[in-house]
Protein backbone atom coordinates (compact mmCIF):
# COMPACT_ATOMS: atom_id res chain seq x y z
CA UNK A 1 0.00 0.00 0.00
CA UNK A 2 1.37 3.40 -1.34
CA UNK A 3 1.20 6.48 1.39
CA UNK A 4 -1.90 7.99 -0.68
CA UNK A 5 -3.99 5.02 -0.81
CA UNK A 6 -7.08 4.43 1.85
CA UNK A 7 -6.33 1.18 3.61
CA UNK A 8 -9.20 -1.12 3.15
CA UNK A 9 -9.73 -0.79 6.59
CA UNK A 10 -10.54 2.56 6.73
CA UNK A 11 -12.75 2.47 3.75
CA UNK A 12 -16.69 1.86 4.34
CA UNK A 13 -17.42 -1.68 3.53
CA UNK A 14 -20.77 -1.75 1.23
CA UNK A 15 -22.14 -5.45 1.03
CA UNK A 16 -25.10 -6.86 -0.95
CA UNK A 17 -27.05 -9.66 0.90
CA UNK A 18 -30.50 -11.87 -0.59
CA UNK A 19 -31.19 -14.53 -1.89
CA UNK A 20 -30.09 -17.12 -5.62
CA UNK A 21 -30.60 -15.31 -8.47
CA UNK A 22 -31.84 -12.17 -6.82
CA UNK A 23 -29.41 -10.14 -8.95
CA UNK A 24 -26.58 -9.32 -6.19
CA UNK A 25 -23.63 -9.63 -8.83
CA UNK A 26 -25.50 -7.86 -11.84
CA UNK A 27 -26.62 -4.84 -9.14
CA UNK A 28 -22.74 -4.67 -7.96
CA UNK A 29 -21.65 -4.50 -11.54
CA UNK A 30 -24.07 -1.97 -12.15
CA UNK A 31 -23.40 0.27 -9.07
CA UNK A 32 -19.61 0.18 -9.78
CA UNK A 33 -20.10 0.05 -13.54
CA UNK A 34 -16.90 -2.27 -13.74
CA UNK A 35 -17.75 -6.20 -14.04
CA UNK A 36 -16.15 -6.96 -10.76
CA UNK A 37 -18.69 -10.07 -9.85
CA UNK A 38 -19.29 -13.04 -12.33
CA UNK A 39 -22.99 -13.46 -13.71
CA UNK A 40 -24.88 -16.03 -14.96
CA UNK A 41 -28.60 -17.15 -14.76
CA UNK A 42 -27.65 -20.28 -12.54
CA UNK A 43 -28.34 -20.40 -9.05
CA UNK A 44 -24.88 -20.06 -6.46
CA UNK A 45 -22.73 -18.35 -9.25
CA UNK A 46 -21.55 -16.52 -6.32
CA UNK A 47 -19.77 -19.10 -4.06
CA UNK A 48 -17.49 -16.76 -1.70
CA UNK A 49 -17.28 -13.25 -0.95
CA UNK A 50 -15.93 -11.28 -3.66
CA UNK A 51 -13.94 -7.82 -2.24
CA UNK A 52 -13.26 -4.74 -4.11
CA UNK A 53 -11.60 -1.44 -3.10
CA UNK A 54 -12.61 1.61 -5.28
CA UNK A 55 -13.80 4.80 -5.47
CA UNK A 56 -17.47 5.29 -5.51
CA UNK A 57 -18.81 8.54 -5.88
CA UNK A 58 -20.31 10.38 -4.41
CA UNK A 59 -19.38 8.53 -1.56
CA UNK A 60 -15.20 8.23 -1.86
CA UNK A 61 -13.23 4.85 -0.94
CA UNK A 62 -15.09 2.09 -0.23
CA UNK A 63 -14.86 -1.63 -0.43
CA UNK A 64 -17.51 -3.23 -1.79
CA UNK A 65 -18.85 -7.25 -1.17
CA UNK A 66 -20.28 -9.21 -2.84
CA UNK A 67 -21.73 -12.02 -1.03
CA UNK A 68 -23.14 -15.86 -1.59
CA UNK A 69 -27.51 -16.20 -1.47
CA UNK A 70 -28.09 -16.54 2.03
CA UNK A 71 -30.35 -19.29 1.00
CA UNK A 72 -27.84 -21.66 -0.48
CA UNK A 73 -28.59 -25.26 0.18
CA UNK A 74 -26.61 -28.54 0.95
CA UNK A 75 -22.94 -28.28 2.98
CA UNK A 76 -21.34 -26.25 0.69
CA UNK A 77 -24.29 -24.10 0.58
CA UNK A 78 -24.25 -24.05 4.57
CA UNK A 79 -20.92 -22.98 4.11
CA UNK A 80 -20.96 -20.42 1.95
CA UNK A 81 -24.08 -18.38 4.07
CA UNK A 82 -21.81 -18.85 7.03
CA UNK A 83 -19.84 -16.62 4.82
CA UNK A 84 -22.00 -14.03 4.08
CA UNK A 85 -23.20 -14.04 7.70
CA UNK A 86 -19.50 -13.32 8.68
CA UNK A 87 -19.61 -10.20 6.65
CA UNK A 88 -22.83 -9.09 8.04
CA UNK A 89 -19.51 -8.25 10.92
CA UNK A 90 -17.52 -5.45 8.90
CA UNK A 91 -19.98 -3.87 6.67
CA UNK A 92 -21.24 -0.16 7.31
CA UNK A 93 -23.57 -0.36 4.81
CA UNK A 94 -25.90 -3.27 3.45
CA UNK A 95 -27.90 -3.38 0.78
CA UNK A 96 -30.49 -6.26 0.57
CA UNK A 97 -31.36 -7.36 -3.21
CA UNK A 98 -35.01 -8.28 -3.78
CA UNK A 99 -36.18 -10.50 -6.70
CA UNK A 100 -39.31 -8.32 -7.24
CA UNK A 101 -41.03 -10.84 -9.32
CA UNK A 102 -40.67 -13.18 -5.77
CA UNK A 103 -41.05 -10.66 -3.80
CA UNK A 104 -40.13 -10.50 0.13
CA UNK A 105 -39.37 -13.98 1.86
CA UNK A 106 -38.53 -15.22 4.66
CA UNK A 107 -34.76 -15.50 4.30
CA UNK A 108 -35.04 -11.37 3.48
CA UNK A 109 -36.61 -10.87 6.66
CA UNK A 110 -34.07 -12.60 8.46
CA UNK A 111 -31.56 -10.50 7.21
CA UNK A 112 -33.95 -7.27 7.95
CA UNK A 113 -33.78 -8.54 11.84
CA UNK A 114 -29.86 -9.82 11.89
CA UNK A 115 -29.65 -5.63 10.51
CA UNK A 116 -31.44 -4.63 13.38
CA UNK A 117 -29.60 -6.48 15.61
CA UNK A 118 -25.73 -5.28 14.35
CA UNK A 119 -26.97 -1.60 14.08
CA UNK A 120 -26.18 -1.83 10.51
CA UNK A 121 -27.42 0.88 8.18
CA UNK A 122 -29.33 -0.53 5.51
CA UNK A 123 -31.59 0.00 2.07
CA UNK A 124 -34.05 -2.70 0.27
CA UNK A 125 -33.83 -2.61 -2.83
CA UNK A 126 -36.16 -4.71 -5.47
CA UNK A 127 -34.07 -5.46 -8.54
CA UNK A 128 -35.48 -6.26 -11.91
CA UNK A 129 -38.10 -3.76 -12.35
CA UNK A 130 -37.44 -3.96 -16.01
CA UNK A 131 -39.67 -7.27 -16.07
CA UNK A 132 -42.40 -5.43 -14.11
CA UNK A 133 -45.50 -3.79 -15.61
CA UNK A 134 -46.08 -1.93 -12.90
CA UNK A 135 -43.30 -0.38 -10.94
CA UNK A 136 -43.78 0.13 -7.62
CA UNK A 137 -42.03 -1.86 -4.56
CA UNK A 138 -44.51 -3.48 -2.11
CA UNK A 139 -42.28 -1.75 0.73
CA UNK A 140 -42.63 2.18 0.47
CA UNK A 141 -39.36 2.66 2.25
CA UNK A 142 -37.49 0.56 -0.47
CA UNK A 143 -35.86 1.57 -4.53
CA UNK A 144 -37.17 -0.22 -7.30
CA UNK A 145 -34.29 -0.41 -9.65
CA UNK A 146 -32.93 -2.87 -12.48
CA UNK A 147 -29.26 -3.78 -12.69
CA UNK A 148 -29.88 -4.64 -16.90
CA UNK A 149 -30.94 -1.13 -17.81
CA UNK A 150 -29.85 0.71 -15.05
CA UNK A 151 -33.16 2.15 -13.78
CA UNK A 152 -32.70 3.99 -10.31
CA UNK A 153 -28.62 2.95 -10.15
CA UNK A 154 -27.89 6.76 -10.07
CA UNK A 155 -30.57 7.25 -6.80
CA UNK A 156 -29.29 3.89 -5.39
CA UNK A 157 -25.72 5.06 -5.10
CA UNK A 158 -27.14 8.62 -3.37
CA UNK A 159 -29.62 6.57 -0.76
CA UNK A 160 -25.94 4.31 -0.09
CA UNK A 161 -23.63 6.95 0.51
CA UNK A 162 -26.25 8.78 2.52
CA UNK A 163 -26.37 5.85 4.68
CA UNK A 164 -22.79 6.18 5.07
CA UNK A 165 -22.43 9.79 6.58
CA UNK A 166 -21.70 9.82 10.19
CA UNK A 167 -21.77 12.48 12.74
CA UNK A 168 -18.58 10.99 14.90
CA UNK A 169 -15.79 12.93 14.70
CA UNK A 170 -13.03 11.82 12.84
CA UNK A 171 -10.45 9.67 15.13
CA UNK A 172 -6.88 10.18 14.84
CA UNK A 173 -3.89 7.71 15.75
CA UNK A 174 -1.79 9.79 17.56
CA UNK A 175 -2.71 13.13 16.15
CA UNK A 176 -4.56 14.48 18.79
CA UNK A 177 -2.11 13.64 21.34
CA UNK A 178 0.56 15.77 19.97
CA UNK A 179 1.32 19.25 18.91
CA UNK A 180 2.52 20.92 16.20
CA UNK A 181 6.57 20.65 15.34
CA UNK A 182 6.85 17.91 18.40
CA UNK A 183 9.24 15.48 17.31
CA UNK A 184 8.17 12.02 17.62
CA UNK A 185 10.43 8.92 17.38
CA UNK A 186 9.13 5.97 15.77
CA UNK A 187 10.95 2.35 16.58
CA UNK A 188 10.95 0.10 14.05
CA UNK A 189 12.51 -3.22 13.99
CA UNK A 190 14.13 -4.75 10.78
CA UNK A 191 14.32 -8.33 11.29
CA UNK A 192 13.41 -11.19 9.27
CA UNK A 193 9.14 -10.91 9.56
CA UNK A 194 9.61 -7.63 8.44
CA UNK A 195 8.61 -7.25 4.66
CA UNK A 196 11.17 -6.25 1.77
CA UNK A 197 11.34 -2.90 0.68
CA UNK A 198 8.21 -1.04 2.94
CA UNK A 199 6.92 -0.30 6.13
CA UNK A 200 4.14 -2.11 7.33
CA UNK A 201 0.64 -0.44 7.39
CA UNK A 202 0.13 0.80 10.97
CA UNK A 203 3.95 2.62 10.66
CA UNK A 204 2.83 4.13 7.58
CA UNK A 205 -0.49 5.11 9.05
CA UNK A 206 0.79 6.49 12.20
CA UNK A 207 3.79 8.20 9.71
CA UNK A 208 1.05 9.92 7.68
CA UNK A 209 -1.16 11.10 11.17
CA UNK A 210 2.15 12.62 12.88
CA UNK A 211 2.61 14.68 9.19
CA UNK A 212 -0.80 16.24 9.42
CA UNK A 213 -0.72 16.98 12.61
CA UNK A 214 2.34 19.26 11.73
CA UNK A 215 4.81 17.14 13.91
CA UNK A 216 8.06 15.76 12.92
CA UNK A 217 8.12 11.62 12.63
CA UNK A 218 11.72 10.28 13.10
CA UNK A 219 11.96 6.60 12.09
CA UNK A 220 15.11 4.68 13.74
CA UNK A 221 16.00 0.61 14.27
CA UNK A 222 15.68 -0.94 17.35
CA UNK A 223 19.00 -1.42 17.21
CA UNK A 224 20.17 2.63 16.74
CA UNK A 225 17.58 3.93 18.84
CA UNK A 226 19.73 5.30 21.76
CA UNK A 227 22.02 7.09 19.56
CA UNK A 228 18.99 8.70 17.84
CA UNK A 229 17.41 10.00 21.16
CA UNK A 230 21.17 11.10 21.77
CA UNK A 231 21.51 12.90 18.65
CA UNK A 232 18.00 14.70 18.33
CA UNK A 233 19.00 18.01 20.02
CA UNK A 234 15.39 18.09 21.25
CA UNK A 235 13.54 16.01 23.82
CA UNK A 236 10.96 13.91 21.38
CA UNK A 237 7.26 14.45 22.87
CA UNK A 238 6.75 10.77 22.10
CA UNK A 239 8.31 7.68 21.21
CA UNK A 240 6.61 4.61 19.37
CA UNK A 241 7.63 1.09 19.36
CA UNK A 242 7.04 -1.69 17.94
CA UNK A 243 5.67 -4.05 20.45
CA UNK A 244 8.04 -6.22 20.20
CA UNK A 245 10.94 -3.91 21.54
CA UNK A 246 8.86 -2.68 24.10
CA UNK A 247 11.19 -3.63 27.01
CA UNK A 248 14.08 -2.62 25.34
CA UNK A 249 12.98 0.78 23.99
CA UNK A 250 11.54 1.51 27.49
CA UNK A 251 14.90 0.73 29.13
CA UNK A 252 17.02 3.59 26.67
CA UNK A 253 13.92 6.10 27.09
CA UNK A 254 14.09 8.85 29.79
CA UNK A 255 11.19 8.40 32.33
CA UNK A 256 9.66 11.66 31.54
CA UNK A 257 9.36 11.02 27.58
CA UNK A 258 6.17 9.60 26.82
CA UNK A 259 5.96 5.48 25.34
CA UNK A 260 3.58 3.72 23.74
CA UNK A 261 3.10 1.12 21.10
CA UNK A 262 1.57 1.13 17.45
CA UNK A 263 -0.27 -1.87 18.74
CA UNK A 264 -1.71 0.25 21.38
CA UNK A 265 -2.25 3.24 19.82
CA UNK A 266 -4.73 1.18 17.19
CA UNK A 267 -6.52 -0.22 20.34
CA UNK A 268 -7.48 3.36 20.81
CA UNK A 269 -8.16 3.89 17.17
CA UNK A 270 -10.36 0.95 16.67
CA UNK A 271 -12.41 1.89 20.10
CA UNK A 272 -11.39 -1.08 22.18
CA UNK A 273 -8.57 0.21 24.37
CA UNK A 274 -10.37 -0.11 27.84
CA UNK A 275 -11.11 -3.78 27.15
CA UNK A 276 -8.10 -4.75 25.98
CA UNK A 277 -6.71 -3.46 29.35
CA UNK A 278 -8.83 -4.50 31.61
CA UNK A 279 -8.56 -8.57 29.66
CA UNK A 280 -4.81 -8.70 30.56
CA UNK A 281 -5.21 -9.05 33.89
CA UNK A 282 -6.55 -12.13 33.16
CA UNK A 283 -2.94 -13.30 32.60
CA UNK A 284 -3.16 -13.58 36.39
CA UNK A 285 -5.57 -16.58 36.75
CA UNK A 286 -4.52 -18.72 33.57
CA UNK A 287 -4.26 -22.60 34.97
CA UNK A 288 -2.60 -25.66 33.71
CA UNK A 289 -4.44 -26.52 30.85
CA UNK A 290 -6.36 -23.79 29.73
CA UNK A 291 -6.70 -22.82 26.68
CA UNK A 292 -5.48 -19.26 25.03
CA UNK A 293 -6.46 -17.54 21.46
CA UNK A 294 -4.06 -15.85 19.90
CA UNK A 295 -5.71 -14.06 16.55
CA UNK A 296 -4.63 -11.97 13.84
CA UNK A 297 -6.18 -9.84 11.00
CA UNK A 298 -3.46 -10.59 8.90
CA UNK A 299 -2.33 -13.50 7.16
CA UNK A 300 1.16 -13.02 6.62
CA UNK A 301 3.93 -15.39 5.79
CA UNK A 302 4.99 -16.85 9.16
CA UNK A 303 8.06 -16.15 9.76
CA UNK A 304 10.53 -19.03 12.25
CA UNK A 305 10.34 -16.65 15.59
CA UNK A 306 6.92 -15.32 14.48
CA UNK A 307 5.56 -13.17 16.90
CA UNK A 308 2.26 -14.44 17.05
CA UNK A 309 2.44 -18.44 17.09
CA UNK A 310 6.51 -18.17 18.64
CA UNK A 311 7.14 -15.13 20.62
CA UNK A 312 3.46 -14.70 22.21
CA UNK A 313 2.92 -18.24 23.71
CA UNK A 314 6.49 -17.87 24.44
CA UNK A 315 6.24 -15.04 26.75
CA UNK A 316 2.99 -15.81 28.69
CA UNK A 317 4.58 -19.56 29.39
CA UNK A 318 6.91 -18.02 30.73
CA UNK A 319 5.28 -15.01 32.75
CA UNK A 320 2.74 -17.53 34.08
CA UNK A 321 4.71 -20.56 34.50
CA UNK A 322 1.63 -22.97 33.50
CA UNK A 323 1.17 -25.36 31.46
CA UNK A 324 -1.47 -23.55 28.91
CA UNK A 325 -2.62 -24.41 25.16
CA UNK A 326 -2.92 -22.25 22.09
CA UNK A 327 -5.08 -21.99 19.07
CA UNK A 328 -4.44 -19.72 16.23
CA UNK A 329 -6.69 -17.80 13.83
CA UNK A 330 -5.87 -15.30 11.04
CA UNK A 331 -7.37 -13.17 8.61
CA UNK A 332 -10.99 -12.68 8.23
CA UNK A 333 -11.36 -16.48 10.46
CA UNK A 334 -12.63 -15.85 14.55
CA UNK A 335 -14.46 -18.40 16.07
CA UNK A 336 -17.97 -18.05 16.88
CA UNK A 337 -18.04 -19.84 20.08
CA UNK A 338 -15.66 -19.04 22.51
CA UNK A 339 -16.42 -21.05 25.62
CA UNK A 340 -12.82 -23.06 25.37
CA UNK A 341 -10.91 -19.70 25.71
CA UNK A 342 -9.54 -18.28 29.01
CA UNK A 343 -8.04 -15.52 27.06
CA UNK A 344 -7.57 -14.16 23.64
CA UNK A 345 -5.01 -12.25 22.56
CA UNK A 346 -5.26 -9.89 19.39
CA UNK A 347 -3.11 -8.27 17.31
CA UNK A 348 -3.81 -4.69 16.22
CA UNK A 349 -6.40 -4.85 13.87
CA UNK A 350 -4.47 -2.35 11.45
CA UNK A 351 -6.21 -4.88 8.26
CA UNK A 352 -9.44 -4.97 9.93
CA UNK A 353 -12.23 -2.17 10.06
CA UNK A 354 -13.40 -0.49 13.08
CA UNK A 355 -16.86 -2.28 13.32
CA UNK A 356 -15.10 -6.11 12.45
CA UNK A 357 -12.70 -5.35 15.32
CA UNK A 358 -15.83 -4.07 17.95
CA UNK A 359 -17.54 -7.07 16.64
CA UNK A 360 -15.17 -9.14 17.71
CA UNK A 361 -14.12 -7.81 21.31
CA UNK A 362 -18.01 -7.28 21.96
CA UNK A 363 -18.08 -11.21 20.90
CA UNK A 364 -15.79 -11.82 23.99
CA UNK A 365 -17.61 -9.56 26.50
CA UNK A 366 -20.82 -11.22 25.57
CA UNK A 367 -19.56 -14.12 26.43
CA UNK A 368 -17.65 -13.38 29.46
CA UNK A 369 -14.00 -14.25 27.55
CA UNK A 370 -11.28 -11.91 28.56
CA UNK A 371 -9.69 -10.51 25.62
CA UNK A 372 -6.37 -8.19 25.16
CA UNK A 373 -3.94 -6.82 22.47
CA UNK A 374 -0.64 -7.67 21.46
CA UNK A 375 0.90 -4.53 22.99
CA UNK A 376 -1.13 -4.43 26.21
CA UNK A 377 0.17 -7.83 26.85
CA UNK A 378 4.17 -7.08 25.74
CA UNK A 379 3.78 -4.19 28.45
CA UNK A 380 1.92 -5.84 30.97
CA UNK A 381 4.49 -9.15 31.08
CA UNK A 382 7.67 -6.60 31.18
CA UNK A 383 6.19 -4.48 33.97
CA UNK A 384 5.46 -1.44 31.94
CA UNK A 385 1.93 -1.15 31.11
CA UNK A 386 1.41 2.03 33.32
CA UNK A 387 4.17 3.42 31.42
CA UNK A 388 2.70 2.40 27.69
CA UNK A 389 -0.61 4.31 28.87
CA UNK A 390 0.80 7.47 30.35
CA UNK A 391 -0.35 9.09 27.07
CA UNK A 392 -3.94 8.36 27.69
CA UNK A 393 -4.41 9.84 31.69
CA UNK A 394 -7.99 8.85 31.92
CA UNK A 395 -7.41 4.89 30.89
CA UNK A 396 -4.47 5.10 33.50
CA UNK A 397 -6.26 6.46 36.30
CA UNK A 398 -8.80 4.07 36.18
CA UNK A 399 -6.13 0.94 36.59
CA UNK A 400 -4.72 2.45 39.16
CA UNK A 401 -7.50 2.73 41.37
Amino acid sequence: MGLNETPSANRIHIGFFGKRNSGKSSLVNAVTGQDLAVVSDVKGTTTDPVYKAMELLPLGPVMVIDTPGIDDEGTLGELRVKKSRQVLNKTDVAVLVIDSLVGKTREDEELIALFDEKNIHYIIVYNKADLLTQKSPEDEHALLVSAKTGYNIKELKEKIAALAVTEEPERKIVGDLINPLDFVVLVVPIDKAAPKGRLILPQQQTIRDILEAGAVAIVAKDTEFRETLENLGKKPKLVITDSQAFAKVSAETLKDILLTSFSILFARYKGNLEIAVNGVKALEYLQDGDTVLISEGCTHHRQCDDIGTVKLPRWIKNYTQKQLNFKFTSGTEFPYDLSEYKLIVHCGGCMLNEREMKYRYKHAVEQHVPMTNYGILISYIHGILKRSLAVFPHILAEIEK
